[in-house]
């Protein structure tokens, strides 16, 4: 049978240095495979490849010394394992994620839960180039989400109870920003939020239920981490709602079809056309 080859890559299967062998790249989300999946990774690994796997840096597993003749087989071996081969090329890759709150105990948003919802919705769209997304859970941004072409971070904000507030000074102290202020004098808490990243630190800290919370996301567009490095832009402090996260997820990725060159990344367009435009078009959508 005769291969695409740009077709095999787009679907996971990347030529290797060695004639017709493959690295595999296997279809992940968030990083979480099943214990009976990674059997079938076992198996698939020893019977079609040289016994052992690359975990990639995005979550990932990759197979490698897949033979060019074994390609039917090791499709249908891994389909009967409830697996698929992962995704490469001018397209939405791999999500990654975090345990976020379902497992963390500082997480704020179910990462998990949305990367699944994020990959049914978003993962193997054709685009001008490759585009990656990462969700994390929390300020302690074990994603490294600003790394990524779309980055969502769980966020709070939060709201002083001044009849609950016992004045200890547990939430200024913690607060690693500088973003609180303490008026022993007239009983006050000021917060200040130009200075704030809504880690919930300030909640946290609180014995007496002094602070309310109310969670959203970060999220922050055009990160670069390879030939070049850049660090995602946020435009709204955070934005609230499932629904409202996605109108806005939807705004980025169509800019980016619709004014995207052949082999441009995403980062590469902003700067070259300006940011303005996008970010109304980002504001928008979240309002």
């Amino acid at each position: 049978m005769a291969y695409d080859y740009k077709e095999l890559k787009a679907h996971g299967f990347m030529q290797q240095k060695q004639p017709g062998c493959f690295s595999m790249r296997l279809k992940s989300v968030g990083g979480k495979f099943t214990a009976a999946q990674l059997q079938t990774v076992q198996e698939v690994a020893e019977k079609f490849g040289e016994g052992y796997v690359h975990l990639t840096s995005r979550q990932g597993i990759e197979i490698p010394f897949i033979k060019e003749k074994d390609i039917e087989d090791v499709k249908k071996t891994l389909a009967a394992g409830g697996l698929a081969t992962g995704f490469c090329g001018a397209q939405v890759r791999t999500i990654t994620a975090c345990q976020g709150c379902a497992i963390c105990r500082s997480g704020l948003i179910d990462t998990s839960r949305l990367a699944e919802s994020f990959a049914e919705r978003y993962a193997g769209r054709s685009l001008p180039h490759k585009f990656k997304v990462g969700f994390t859970g929390c300020h302690n941004n074990c994603l490294k989400t600003e790394e990524n072409d779309i980055g969502v971070k769980g966020a709070v904000k939060p709201v002083w109870q001044h009849d609950s507030c016992k004045f200890c000074g547990a939430c200024v102290k913690i607060c690693p920003q500088g973003a609180l202020a303490m008026d022993r004098e007239n009983k006050k808490i000021t917060w200040n939020h130009r200075k704030c990243v809504y880690c919930g630190k300030c909640i946290k800290s609180c014995s007496f239920g002094a602070w309310e919370k109310k969670i959203g996301f970060a999220v922050s567009f055009g990160g670069l981490y390879g030939n070049r490095i850049a660090v995602g832009k946020k435009f709204t402090p955070i934005i609230y709602g499932e629904d409202k996260l996605y109108k806005t997820l939807d705004a980025a990725l169509d800019y980016f079809e619709q004014h995207g060159k052949k082999g441009e990344r995403f980062r590469n367009l902003l700067d070259r056309i300006g940011w303005d435009e996008f970010r109304q078009v980002i504001k928008a959508a979240a309002e």
